[in-house]
């Protein structure tokens, strides 16, 4: 299996991190600019691409501040998505930690800047 390297990615959101939290944990909000559906089922959280089903499990979750869910077909990666307060101007940013094999790095970067693009016109931020 080839190695996946690690890229953190960051976005300026106009929005609240008590308003944006449900959008990254919660299954309805999720299938909103995230995936094309999400189920959750015992812990469990299927993500929909395509007619393509990965599943992950969610690890960690810090209320209003970050998620890490971990690819149960996808040993040791996951991705994280945290929410940033800038204590000063009180600007709020979406980081994004993922994993991906090198020779797609530039498709799975142009995917996050589509599906936070999608995010942003759902809150209407």
């Amino acid at each position: 299996m080839e190695k996946k390297v690690e890229i953190h990615l960051e976005y300026i959101i106009n929005s609240s991190p008590r308003i944006l939290f449900p959008f990254i944990h919660e299954p309805n909000a999720l299938a909103q600019w995230f995936a094309d559906d999400v189920n959750y089922k015992e812990g469990i959280y299927e993500f929909i691409w395509d007619d393509e089903m990965n599943r992950a499990k969610l690890v960690s979750v810090k209320e209003n501040k970050s998620v890490r869910f971990k690819w149960l077909e996808d040993e040791p990666y996951y991705f994280e998505i945290e929410i940033i307060q800038d204590e000063l101007t009180n600007d709020v940013a979406l980081s994004i930690t993922d994993f991906v094999k090198p020779d797609n790095l530039e498709d799975r970067k142009q995917i996050w800047n589509n599906s936070v693009g999608y995010l942003q016109s759902v809150i209407g931020a």
